[in-house]
């Protein structure tokens, strides 16, 4: 019986490194594959590593990290020396960038490996590297190069998200969920995934045909926001073209719709509805209030240091650069859990996000220069936070440009 049960993952661990492989990253031939992953991890990145190389990929480079040996970096280190990005780190990303390498991350985390930690070390830390990577961060941005991030089961996160389980009875039950979202559980994960695909296109034309001016939040939690659009807007769904016409998905699971809002146009309040795990810590119950586009003020009932932090890594980080649309309804949401891992967390909940927008949510977008961009209302920042703010009661409706009113989610769900 064991046995059985063994033979039955490895069959969905090769076939989720084939969806990876395939539609995440959509490898092209000749094109070089970049991994970053937990040590954790190292079963299913040789599988992945195996894949892609069938697939046609010229090299995979594979860097990996290990959550331990990270926090005794930030408890042993000076403050100081987190300013300083090591030129062999920038260069493994930037050169990888400009040679059109594909790049996958794999997250396995401790939601809360650096509690205690000096949120001011993490936060240099992340501000370094942005500044240090930029052009690799711009050419995922600006879609130039292929990228995807997926999950992969450990025990310290397992214990977390199942805290009454055994070890090995949490490890087997966060695969097990990490299967189902994903849908390798099905018979053919990529005919799903395509199917998937087709799923949003309705609903995002639907969206991009309305002419919106604004959309007002509201829920019982105290939530009341008017969010404004850009002039040229488009709303996307599952995944993206990069600039050479290659459709990849960057999330995998991925459930949301969402634009890039206009980040002088956000006024009022808005309340958490699940805890967002940043960087090895959890921030909960808290609230950001706008003001033209711009944080003013804001508070948590847990890590406030950390929220401030997020806020303060440059002046775009003030901004919104997302706003996502996920039903209440949906096949995440409907698990009934709890991943304190924001890759499946706002796939079960309407987000928003501090930080930089996407190119691809303007009409021309796509070719535009991140300047432009901003000219054009689109956010710039060297970070790209999201925390979920969905609820079984959320209402969103929607004001046109020529000042109709038109209801998107009624009870925390779309109504078309």
């Amino acid at each position: 019986m064991r046995k059985g049960r063994a033979m039955s993952f490895e069959t969905k661990l090769k076939k989720y490194a084939k969806l990876i492989v395939k539609a995440g990253l959509n490898v092209q031939k000749d094109q070089i594959v970049v991994i970053d992953a937990p040590v954790e991890s190292v079963e299913l990145v040789r599988l992945i590593t195996k894949e892609a190389y069938q697939t046609g990929a010229k090299e995979v480079v594979v860097k990996y990290h290990d959550e331990v040996v990270s926090r005794y970096k930030y408890e042993y280190v000076f403050k100081d020396d987190f300013s300083k990005v090591p030129e062999w780190f920038s260069e493994f990303r930037n050169g990888y960038a400009k040679q059109n390498a594909a790049f996958l991350t794999i997250h396995s985390d401790d939601p809360e490996g650096l509690k205690g930690v000096d949120p001011a070390k993490i936060a240099m830390w992340s501000k370094s590297v942005s500044t240090a990577c930029k052009p690799f961060y711009d050419s995922l941005d600006l879609g130039i190069n292929t990228w995807c991030i997926v999950a992969s089961s450990s025990v310290k996160w397992a214990n977390k998200v199942y805290p009454d389980m055994s070890d090995n009875e949490a490890l087997e039950a966060l695969w097990s969920a990490i299967f189902k979202a994903v849908k390798v559980d099905e018979d053919d994960p990529l005919i799903s995934w395509d199917e998937h695909r087709k799923s949003f296109e309705s609903r995002v034309e639907y969206l991009n045909n309305l002419n919106l001016k604004e959309l007002i939040y509201t829920n019982s939690l105290g939530t009341n926001l008017t969010v404004t659009l850009n002039e040229d807007y488009l709303f996307a769904g599952g995944g993206s073209y990069t600039t050479n016409g290659v459709y990849f998905f960057a999330n995998i699971p991925t459930e949301e719709i969402f634009t890039s809002p206009f980040y002088k146009g956000t006024n009022g309040i808005v309340y958490s509805s699940l805890p967002l795990n940043y960087n090895g810590n959890i921030i909960d119950e808290f609230k950001l209030i706008f003001e033209n586009g711009k944080v003013v003020d804001y508070d948590a009932k847990v890590g406030k240091e950390i929220l401030k932090e997020i806020i303060n890594i440059d002046e775009g980080s003030h901004y919104l650069g997302e706003i996502a649309l996920v039903p209440y309804d949906s096949p995440i949401s409907n698990m009934k859990t709890l991943f304190y891992n924001t890759l499946f967390d706002e796939n079960a909940s309407c987000h928003l996000a501090l930080g930089k927008g996407f190119s691809e949510c303007l009409k021309n977008g796509l070719s535009m220069t991140k300047e432009q961009l901003l000219e054009k209302g689109v956010n710039d920042s060297l970070t790209h936070v999201d925390f979920m703010i969905g609820t079984s009661d959320l209402m969103i409706k929607g004001i046109t440009k020529d000042n109709q009113e038109v209801m998107i989610f009624k009870d925390g769900n779309f109504v078309f």
